[in-house]
């Protein structure tokens, strides 16, 4: 009963920061919001037993997605521009897509069905194998780091990858006129002031 506590509170903080996303213009709020999205993510994951997701969800979504934007917050407005116009394409396509989704959930099997296609491909084999195989104790741990080594080496280079590309597009000289830009409308407001 307590774990279903903890999952509505959850969700329903879930929600109100979504909420709260959409309708802000103050984008270093939204920037916030949404690593503290991530983190509700990650400790819902955690409520989920599913540790390794929630670590990677706390690394990417709050962490490097977080600094990322606030670098890219360094080098534009802190203000969202209104919108002159209103936007119903892509409500359309965001309510279409929602359905679709919705209209997919119902072929799904249950919520933690032994027999559902997922846990009776490999599974039983990793289950089964990892202790022979893989010294180690922990499951996922042994598939993450050796039968899909190669698919998490790929991930690891990928996220380096993306880094290093954000690296190259911000450059140095464009924060320097940033920082200067801000310090010299700090100095304006302190001199109209």
């Amino acid at each position: 009963m307590s774990a279903l506590i903890i999952d509505l509170v959850l969700f329903t903080l879930l929600v109100a920061v979504a909420i709260q996303i959409v309708r802000l213009d103050h984008l270093f709020v939204v920037t916030m919001l949404s690593g503290v999205f991530s983190l509700l993510t990650a400790s819902l994951f955690i409520t989920l037993d599913a540790p390794d997701v929630a670590f990677t969800e706390a690394a990417v979504g709050a962490g490097i997605s977080t600094v990322l934007m606030l670098g890219t917050l360094a080098l534009t407005s802190q203000i969202q521009k209104p919108s002159k116009r209103t936007q119903i394409v892509p409500l359309l396509v965001v309510i279409v897509t929602g359905m679709a989704l919705i209209y997919s959930t119902f072929d799904m099997p249950a919520f933690g069905d032994p027999q559902a296609p997922s846990h009776t491909h490999v599974g039983p084999y990793y289950i089964t194998q990892t202790p022979e195989e893989i010294d180690v104790p922990n499951i996922v741990t042994a598939v993450l780091a050796s039968y899909r080594g190669f698919d998490t080496l790929g991930e690891v280079v990928v996220v380096f990858m993306a880094g290093v590309g954000v690296l190259a597009l911000l450059g140095h000289k464009p924060m320097k006129r940033a920082v200067a830009a801000r310090a010299q409308a700090a100095n304006r407001r302190e001199e109209d002031e």
